[in-house]
């Protein structure tokens, strides 16, 4: 069978008719990063998306960047607040405000919704986590802002809440992410927020019909952010060979749990790694261990089913490296575009026996030949040369 024929041009044509091939109309469709900070991916990101607004009926944007920091976006996206500048230096976690295709992105967002009366809407979904974790004052102290108004006082006041929260360093201290005695994740302060913060989720739980729409989004993102960050605080200050397994895999059941939310608005397009968006188990070596957990793609896959679907993305020539024939990206240069999109379900059935790449760039995630089946489709770009060093 000719490659070309599960394959199409990446441009509107190639896009629709990828997602005709899907057995469901997906509400959530991740598009993977097989490496961050490449440049020409965020282009044709864009590109993707705008499509999707404009012909597949797409109203959501979501992107791996802290959940909390994203209300910075969205808000101006949705209303102008701020300036764009300012909305890139304090919008985007894991400095991805700096990146050029960001800042189109939501140049163009923004210009959109001045035009038309549906709007279109901005989404982080990564918790406030690097390798540490940030205060969880901002989730705890908006949530009991909100609740504290229109509903009864009858959990903690602020200013209880606040002497319990102490100073927002002492949470997030870098150094806790390889020394767990440096955690406060276990202390009685953390333990009893953990309790404040499950009976502020109840309330609002019970209390919902006297919230606007608004204030009941806004809350949920903030009781979820809450308990997650305080959970994984408390796996920080462990000190058992299955913490970074535990850490790993809250992180991503917080991003699957935002994801969830993107996905009862309607029709979204996620970005964010491929490791994060694959249905399969994720793994990575971490000193002499090699951690495996379910990846917030998987855990979203259980709730939504068909309606959820995966573009993994792979490149030819990364930084000059290019791929042996015999790899899936090999076969994958042999299509005539510069851009592609491709049936991946076809393409396993297609290629037998390929080899695993092993790139130069330790940046790069090359798809594994054992997982294909799993995927549904792959953004394939012949080259990648405009790309940010890391390291």
């Amino acid at each position: 069978m000719d490659i070309k024929d599960m394959a199409w041009p990446l441009d509107g044509e190639g896009i629709s008719a990828f997602l005709r091939s899907l057995p469901a109309e997906p509400l959530l469709l991740g598009l993977g990063e097989a490496r961050h900070f490449v440049g020409e991916l965020g282009e044709a990101r864009n590109e993707i998306f705008r499509h999707l607004v404009e012909h597949e009926g797409y109203r959501s944007f979501a992107v791996e960047s802290d959940c909390l920091m994203g209300l910075v976006v969205d808000d101006y996206v949705m209303t102008g607040a701020g300036t764009l500048d300012d909305v890139m230096e304090r919008g985007f976690s894991h400095g991805f405000g700096a990146a050029p295709a960001n800042r189109e992105l939501v140049r163009w967002m923004r210009a959109y919704n001045e035009e038309h009366d549906e709007k279109l809407r901005f989404f982080g979904f990564d918790g406030p986590l690097e390798y540490w974790a940030a205060s969880p004052r901002q989730a705890l102290t908006a949530l009991h802002a909100l609740l504290d108004g229109p509903l009864p006082r009858a959990v903690v006041t602020g200013e209880a809440l606040d002497a319990l929260l102490g100073p927002d360093d002492r949470w997030a201290n870098e150094a806790a992410a390889m020394d767990p005695s440096q955690s406060i994740g276990r202390s009685a302060d953390a333990e009893r927020l953990r309790l404040i913060a499950d009976d502020l989720v109840a309330l609002l739980d019970t209390q919902a019909p006297q919230l606007s729409p608004e204030d009941r989004e806004r809350a949920a993102l903030y009781g979820r952010t809450a308990t997650g960050l305080l959970r994984y605080h408390y796996w920080m200050a462990d000190a058992s060979p299955v913490r970074w397994t535990r850490l790993s895999a809250l992180r991503d059941a917080m991003m699957a749990a935002n994801l969830r939310a993107v996905a009862e608005r309607g029709p979204a397009l996620v970005f964010a790694s491929n490791l994060h968006l694959q249905r399969s188990k994720s793994l990575m070596r971490f000193g002499d261990q090699v951690l495996e957990w379910w990846s917030a793609g998987a855990i979203a896959e259980t709730h939504l089913g068909d309606r959820y679907a995966f573009l993994a993305s792979a490149f030819g020539a990364v930084d000059g490296d290019t791929p042996p024939p015999d790899t899936v990206e090999g076969v994958l240069s042999t299509l005539p575009w510069g851009r592609s999109v491709v049936d991946a379900r076809r393409l396993a059935g297609a290629v037998t026996e390929p080899a695993a790449r092993v790139s130069r760039d330790f940046a790069y995630f090359p798809l594994d030949p054992a997982q294909l089946d799993t995927i549904d489709g792959i953004v394939f770009l012949k080259e990648a040369a405009d790309l940010k060093k890391l390291g």
